[in-house]
């Protein structure tokens, strides 16, 4: 893929912001949501609970990312289900999350002949995490999708919402087509690991690999890999 800035936008004033200002802008922002919603309140402090600031991006393709707000009270299996219908889900393939050295499975139990250092994924999120920890993701132990999970802070914020909310995400970025440098719109999903399958709608129709092999470009780190289609 070309080198490019990448860019997000922020969930909660839909403002278009860098990829390395966009922790500072949510810093910002999140205080001012919270002073409107206060003063609309008529100044009455709301509930309030633990919160994870979690940012999660492709490992080795780092243009696609998320700044995630988590209840500390959720478990690795619900960021799973997040991480899986948000980015990942094609084929209801297993998936793992590794942190330090330990591996925290989504079929963890299914088979007798587990690894000791494999565990469920139903555990709370504030026995594992901690703020400056860094921890991994993988869906699909045959075609792989890697993503880094890193914790950027424990805060104290409304309970309100769902339990997973996302805060940015990256605006998809431009890929050009191999053929005629436009904009691609489908990916060969045999060619994609040499970084050549990137193809327009009008360039797609010649594919050498055939019509079958061609897969949508989606804002996903997963595409082009496996059935993914967004």
């Amino acid at each position: 893929m070309t080198k490019q800035l990448s860019k997000g936008t922020c969930a909660l004033c839909h403002g278009e912001f860098s990829k390395a200002t966009m922790t500072k802008h949510l810093e910002t922002c999140r205080r001012r949501a919270s002073d409107v919603r206060a003063e609309a309140a008529g100044r009455k402090p709301g509930r309030k609970t633990k919160k994870f600031h979690l940012v999660v991006e492709g490992r080795g393709l780092p243009m696609y990312w998320m700044h995630l707000e988590v209840s500390t009270g959720a478990t690795l299996a619900d960021l799973d289900q997040f991480l899986r219908a948000t980015w990942l889900e094609c084929c209801g393939h297993l998936s793992a999350f590794e942190i330090g050295t330990q591996r925290y499975l989504s079929h963890a139990g299914m088979y007798m002949d587990g690894e000791p250092d494999e565990q469920s994924m139903r555990v709370r999120l504030d026995k594992v995490l901690s703020p400056g920890l860094k921890c991994f993701h993988e869906y699909d132990f045959g075609t792989t999708t890697e993503l880094s999970v890193k914790v950027l802070a424990e805060e104290d914020r409304e309970a309100k919402g769902q339990p997973i909310q996302v805060l940015a995400r990256n605006i998809p970025p431009l890929i050009p087509c191999r053929v005629c440098g436009k904009p691609a719109t489908e990916v060969c999903s045999q060619c994609v690991y040499d970084e050549g399958g990137w193809l327009c709608e009008a360039c797609a129709k010649a594919n050498e690999c055939g019509q079958g092999m061609l897969l949508p470009v989606v804002n996903s780190p997963r595409v082009g890999m496996c059935g993914y289609t967004g």
